[in-house]
């Protein structure tokens, strides 16, 4: 067998997550409470963490971008790129986005508008408090959680193309440790992460459900209630699952293509019916209250504690728990570009992206939300999320057509995520992925992209969208230290001067 099957790594938090899920079933709402307590005992203590890490992050990355670790070239000089530059940005882009930009891109500057953190002062639903809810959109969508992934992907790119190390976490810890990374302590690490991925994909799976469960009884008229949101979490695992198993080139990166064609085409249109002028003014001046308030806010020191926790640390959490694993795939796309191109291309580029989207989406949210008097909001509180993104599109003009592009523009964000994350999980899951072979059997996939799918699923139908919160913070817990770990692993190999961060040849 070409790739055998990594017994301990595969097994063990599948059986954990299979156990959750039957508790689930039998114990709904003790489940539930158990996650609450957990979830509120992390953001209680461990919150300072997640703040002080995505800040050393983006330090970090700005110092090796100007180091000579920047001009390093991964999988080093000569080596032969797998995808050009706009397909590594597509692929790129969608892996990291999943649904949680066309989601909570509505729905969240409308609690920010409308519901401010006490601490400021900002009278809801004011000018004051929409410069607050543009702001915060930049902070949660931009350049910090992308500095999460970036951290990890090139720690990983590096360890794994240049040292030639085992296409494993644990090899992030290498330059650490040394060999001692390997074996059950690295082990355990890819246990752990495996588990916190799931995690995540199940929450933003979760959130992509909701908002397609939306969309369709918008369209159709109905209510299609448990039975509709298990038809399509079922559409969207069987989509990613062979998207994933025609690899890289004919599945994961067409997909991604395709997908953001289709988020500049809803750009395209919210721009051309929305009050342009308007969304000028709340990204200027949203982009200068981030900037001045970027570190402060970045660490809760003027907002409401309960508030930087449920909100900010919640962000945190939910990028983390992708990160890990991500990462493994991030790192594998790399090869033959250098340091400095991947942060451009994990971390600049897709910032950006992000900062147009919330100028665009993010702010007719709030523009149309304060001409109605809060009519979206009132939505939003009186109905849930799940119908907000269709209800804005129709506000802008926009007919069948319109919402039906609108959902197929969710379908396929979270499916170029999953198929990405399903591909580096199953390859985790193995022995003997390389370069050379970096597929793992299919039957693996169909594994793990069925188990994310229960996970979601059964955690929309028992607890809605506050189980979607929790489970992104207890995914991103564990994940928080491999993550610190890849950055001391990055910043040695900056700081020593090792082999595998010499400058490349001119």
């Amino acid at each position: 067998m070409k790739h055998p099957l990594n017994r301990p790594v595969f097994f063990t938090p599948l059986a954990v997550l299979l156990a959750a899920v039957g508790l689930s079933l039998w114990q709904g709402p003790a489940v539930v409470a158990a996650e609450t307590t957990v979830n509120d005992w992390i953001l209680g203590n461990f919150s300072p963490l997640f703040a002080w890490a995505g800040i050393g992050f983006l330090a970090l990355l700005a110092c090796i971008a100007l180091s000579p670790l920047g001009g390093r070239v991964i999988g080093e000089t000569g080596a032969i790129p797998i995808l050009s530059r706009w397909r590594w940005f597509a692929v790129t882009l969608c892996t990291t986005i999943a649904t949680g930009i066309l989601f909570w891109g509505a729905a969240e500057p409308l609690f920010h508008l409308n519901d401010p953190p006490a601490m400021l002062g900002l009278e809801p639903g004011s000018d004051a408090a929409a410069t607050f809810a543009m702001s915060t959109m930049f902070l949660h969508w931009t350049l910090t959680p992308y500095a999460i992934y970036t951290v990890a992907g090139l720690a990983f790119a590096l360890v794994y193309y240049n040292r030639r190390e085992p296409f494993s976490l644990s090899s992030l810890f290498v330059p650490l440790i040394g060999q001692r990374a390997h074996g059950p302590v690295g082990t355990g690490i890819d246990i752990l992460c495996l588990y916190a991925l799931v995690a995540g994909m199940a929450a933003s799976l979760g959130a992509g459900v909701l908002a397609l469960a939306g969309g369709i009884e918008g369209l159709g008229g109905f209510r299609g209630g448990d039975p509709l949101r298990w038809a399509i979490a079922g559409t969207i695992v069987a989509t990613f699952v062979g998207s994933a198993a025609l690899g890289l080139q004919r599945g994961i990166t067409r997909l991604s293509l395709l997908n953001v064609w289709l988020f500049l085409a809803i750009l395209l249109f919210v721009l051309l019916a929305a009050p342009t002028g308007r969304l000028l003014t709340l990204g200027l001046v949203g982009a200068a209250d981030y900037a001045v308030t970027f570190l402060p806010r970045s660490l809760g020191a003027d907002v409401d504690p309960d508030w930087h926790r449920q909100w900010t640390i919640f962000n945190w959490g939910n990028w983390f728990a992708w990160a890990p694993v991500t990462a493994l795939f991030l790192g594998r796309l790399a090869v033959g570009y250098t340091v400095r191109a991947f942060i451009l291309f994990n971390l600049l580029l897709p910032a950006l992206f992000g900062a147009v989207w919330m100028v665009v989406i993010a702010g007719t949210t709030i523009a149309l939300d304060q001409g109605s008097g809060g009519e979206l909001y009132a939505v939003l509180t009186s109905v849930g999320p799940d119908p907000l993104l269709y209800r804005l599109f129709s506000q802008l003009g926009g007919g069948s057509p319109v919402l039906a592009l609108l959902i197929g523009a969710i379908f396929l964000s979270y499916v170029t995520a999953a198929d990405s994350n399903v591909s580096a999980m199953s390859a985790l899951s193995t022995h003997g992925i390389s370069p050379e072979t970096p597929e793992a059997p299919l039957a693996i996939k169909i594994v793990w992209g069925v188990a994310v799918g229960l996970v979601a699923t059964i955690l929309v139908a028992a607890s809605g969208i506050d189980g979607i919160r929790m489970m992104s913070v207890l995914g991103g817990f564990p994940a928080l230290f491999i993550i610190v770990g890849a950055a001391l692993s990055l910043t040695v190999m900056a700081v020593r001067g090792r082999r595998e961060a010499a400058p490349a040849q001119s």
